[in-house]
């Protein structure tokens, strides 16, 4: 560890945190309707699109009404997808001829995009075409990151109104994310990418002719604009098989440092414009020390695990010096890769400008646990601030048993019915996760899929449920995850990552909404406080180690004591 590395970790949050409030403020007025400095250029297009959708934006939806928009649209968005990649060989814009998608491959990468997961079996410059990039996975990188900006605003609204049949609705929510804040967003950083040197283009390929004198082939293709959105929408899906780590993906350290900003600045904001919503901005800024508090925590853990070294490379003569920087790009260093693994775990991206399956058995833990968590540090646009609100309603419960009052959150009473869909929530993770994970590391077809054998090919499994449970998409690189098995199977885990966990977090936001909101008293509990910071963290900490610890202690613990031992696997 150096102090050149804290430096360039500490520049990146304290960018982070100076656009929060301005973007969170503008984000809110934008979820309220009001008029913005995009008005006179975007209004009308809004309109336009209303007109020619047939939708009547004064009618507000209930909160079943919301989730069945909001399913139909996914399941609409999957079956175009999945129709786009089985077929893409008979379509144009497919320079290199590239045939379609098997169907297992073909279901799981739908259900990856549609839900904001972007796991990727297949090495995106050998498989897809120009047409699929673009008009598939681009297209729903932005509606499965406005889509999650939508539930996260009408869960909002739950708070902020008082005794209301509605939350909003969907289709005026979906359309607003994505005219006014993912699409100039995304234009404004395509720019600055291809200004750093990413591709943009149509072409299929490059010849080139190395210092040897052969010939090698260069893919290219549309991955600026591609790459914008993927990091601006928390998706995480790379133009190329090794994500971020390729130099047309991302080159410099420059631009590296604008990949994990753009990750955490919409995030970051919207619960900012949380805050703003309820009208209650301390209470916005105590969710975001919460999440920085844990996410800053890990990253300095993945950074202090990989200066370690590994003394297995040691005995075979590695100079323990430089740590362990196997699987990591010498332009990044030690610093950049773990900020990058912190934040695209903390987060819901899943880009990986480093390979995790690389990193130390204590270095690799921490990806994962992060995802276990919940994926709120701050997690996915949208998601992120939902999944964490969860956690401050089961938070002020915990305190209201402990004083023996009926639990309060911003106004609005927290009973058994709430908490009955909050544990409901919370425990789909584990369900997912660990059941698919047992299942696969004891059926033989499953097992010889991994890499490595003894604990880390536990972990290998272990982490590609945990990334599809809670829609990440990264994974530790090792496992064989394109066969009819884990498609399937990782697929599944996926759909109920997304949707078994935001049905009933939309129906504690009817029950709420619902609610006379009144005024705190002496007797509340404040929730905007250090107290109420220090018992959510402990919270979201004690549910993600006692659900996760055994399993953890068989994968990366273990893998780390072997490492200690010397021995390999």
């Amino acid at each position: 560890m150096t102090i050149t590395g804290w430096l360039q970790i500490s520049l990146l949050f304290l960018a982070v945190l100076l656009v929060v409030k301005p973007l969170g403020l503008y984000m809110a007025r934008v979820s309220s309707g009001e008029r913005t400095f995009l008005s006179p250029v975007l209004g009308r297009v809004e309109s336009n699109l209303y007109r020619l959708a047939g939708i009547d934006t004064g009618r507000e939806q209930s909160w079943r009404a919301y989730v069945t928009a909001m399913l139909i649209f996914s399941l609409v968005g999957f079956v175009a997808l999945y129709a786009l990649l089985r077929f893409q060989a008979s379509l144009p814009l497919n320079p290199q001829s590239f045939t379609g998608m098997s169907p297992d491959l073909a279901f799981n990468t739908a259900i990856s995009f549609v839900t904001n997961t972007n796991w990727q079996n297949y090495g995106g410059e050998t498989t897809l075409s120009h047409l699929s990039q673009m008009v598939g996975l681009t297209v729903q990188n932005f509606l499965s990151a406005a889509t999650g900006m939508a539930l996260a605003v009408a869960f909002t609204r739950a708070f902020a109104r008082s005794k209301a049949a509605t939350l909003g609705n969907f289709w005026v929510d979906v359309t607003r994310a994505t005219l006014y804040v993912l699409l100039p967003l995304s234009i404004i950083v395509a720019l600055v990418f291809v200004a750093m040197g990413l591709p943009q283009t149509l072409d299929a390929s490059v010849t080139a002719t190395t210092l040897e004198g052969a010939n090698q082939v260069i893919s290219l293709g549309p991955v600026a604009s591609q790459e914008a959105i993927k990091q601006l929408g928390t998706n995480g899906g790379g133009f190329f098989n090794v994500n971020a780590a390729h130099p047309f993906e991302n080159p410099t350290a420059w631009s590296n440092y604008l990949n994990i900003f753009a990750m955490l600045s919409i995030s970051a904001a919207l619960v900012y414009a949380f805050g703003q919503m309820v009208g209650n901005r301390r209470q916005g800024w105590a969710l975001i020390s919460a999440m920085a508090v844990l996410l800053i925590s890990g990253v300095a853990f993945i950074y202090w695990a990989e200066a370690q070294g590994n003394t297995i490379l040691t005995a075979i003569g590695v100079d323990p010096s430089l740590g362990n920087m196997e699987g990591k790009e010498i332009r990044f260093g030690q610093a950049m890769t773990a900020l990058y693994a912190g934040v695209t775990t903390g987060l819901s991206n899943g880009g990986v400008n480093g390979m995790h399956g690389s990193l130390t058995g204590l270095g690799g833990l921490v990806p994962m646990f992060l995802i276990q968590l919940g994926e709120v540090l701050p997690g996915g646009v949208g998601s992120g601030l939902y999944g964490m609100l969860v956690f401050a309603l089961l938070s002020v419960f915990v305190a209201g048993l402990m004083v023996g009052r009926t639990p309060e959150f911003l106004g609005k009473k927290i009973e058994g019915r709430e908490m009955k869909f909050a544990m409901l929530a919370v425990l789909v993770l584990p369900l997912a996760i660990l059941g698919f994970t047992a299942v696969s590391a004891m059926l033989p077809l499953a097992v010889a899929s991994i890499g490595t054998a003894g604990p880390h090919g536990l972990s290998e499994i272990l982490y590609a449920y945990t990334s599809a449970a809670g829609n990440n998409g990264s994974a530790f690189g090792g496992l064989s995850g394109n066969t009819p098995w884990y498609n399937t199977t990782l697929g599944l885990a996926m759909l109920l990552g997304r949707f078994a966990y935001v049905v009933p977090v939309m129906a504690i936001a009817g029950s709420l909404a619902a609610k006379v909101k009144a005024p705190g008293s002496a007797g509340t509990f404040p929730t905007d406080g250090p107290l109420f910071v220090g018992l959510l963290i402990g919270i979201i900490l004690i549910l993600g180690g006692l659900q996760f610890f055994p399993a953890l202690a068989l994968g990366p613990i273990a893998d780390h004591l072997a490492m200690l031992a010397g021995q390999s696997f």
